[in-house]
């Protein structure tokens, strides 16, 4: 599939984050913004944004900004604790796009987590003080009640695929994002992408360029793993996120799409699954308008 002809393509990102201002917390230690895109994060200065976020503020209208000239037609937006729960400012963008864009909550161990006006829940079970998922039963019982769906991104490699495997057997009827890729280039990252055999159980690839950033463009590692992941659970299974904005501190929101376009060891159905059909029927898209091509100076 060329690059350059994308007529008819559906591109859903399955995995961004916005905030106005960042206030989160790791290990114990605040994340907030200092300058040019620039945070505090364990103690260190990081550019956890591109520069030109120069005012810390990632924003709904730069992330729509980007999507419109990457030709993105839809997004879903997750969170971090590192950012701070931004709860209030997600039910705000999805009443200004609500078309476009989906929302998460945040899940939090010392609080109630919210559910009014959102589509689905994000757990950051790599995060969580203890480690044991399956005291979430509640929690995915409540979103499968709901018709909501639960956006997870899992500790390294198998430690918690068996609490995975018993909330997915007592919610059969829940839709369950699996977060970056099953941490691809951990040890045991196919358990994850294992997980997907499941009928309601999909994998997005938030982070993808991030893990594979060693390498750098174009990512011949991510596509041998998304090929890898294939075998393991099929096409039909696997969809596209950019993790934007830390992604985009080393490349552009177009060339996190442009390696799989380009890409020779994918063919065309399956750019399309992973890009943006699988997507749009596991959270829901429908009626996306075609996003008309901008010529680039260059």
């Amino acid at each position: 599939m060329s690059i350059l002809n994308r007529e008819g393509l559906v591109i859903i990102d399955a995995h961004a984050h916005l905030w106005e201002e960042q206030r989160g917390s790791v290990g114990g230690l605040p994340v907030y913004h200092t300058q040019n895109g620039i945070s505090m994060f364990l103690g260190e200065r990081r550019q956890m944004m591109p520069p030109y976020m120069e005012d810390g503020r990632n924003t709904a209208e730069r992330l729509i900004a980007n999507m419109d000239y990457a030709g993105v037609n839809g997004a879903v937006l997750t969170q971090e604790y590192m950012d701070g729960c931004q709860d209030g400012y997600y039910l705000s963008v999805k009443e200004r796009y609500p078309g476009r864009i989906k929302i998460c909550s945040l899940y939090s161990e010392r609080q109630d987590y919210s559910t009014e006006g959102f589509d689905g829940i994000k757990v950051c079970a790599s995060r969580l003080k203890d480690p044991d998922l399956k005291r979430l039963l509640p929690l995915f019982c409540d979103a499968e009640q709901r018709g909501m769906f639960i956006s997870i991104d899992l500790a390294d490699g198998d430690s918690q695929t068996r609490d995975m495997e018993y909330l997915i057997e007592r919610c059969p009827g829940l839709r369950i994002a699996i977060g970056h890729f099953g941490m691809v280039t951990t040890k045991n990252w196919q358990a994850q992408i294992a997980l997907a055999k499941n009928e309601n159980v999909y994998i997005e690839s938030g982070g993808l360029t991030w893990l594979f950033n060693s390498e750098f463009y174009p990512f011949k590692g991510a596509v041998r793993a998304i090929r890898e992941a294939i075998g393991i659970c099929g096409a039909g299974k696997l969809m596209w996120g950019s993790d934007y904005p830390r992604t985009m501190t080393e490349i552009t929101y177009p060339m996190s799409i442009r390696f799989i376009l380009e890409s020779d060891e994918l063919d065309d159905h399956e750019k399309k699954a992973f890009l943006g059909e699988n997507a749009a029927a596991f959270y829901g898209f429908n009626g996306l308008e075609p996003i008309e091509p901008i010529k680039n100076m260059l």
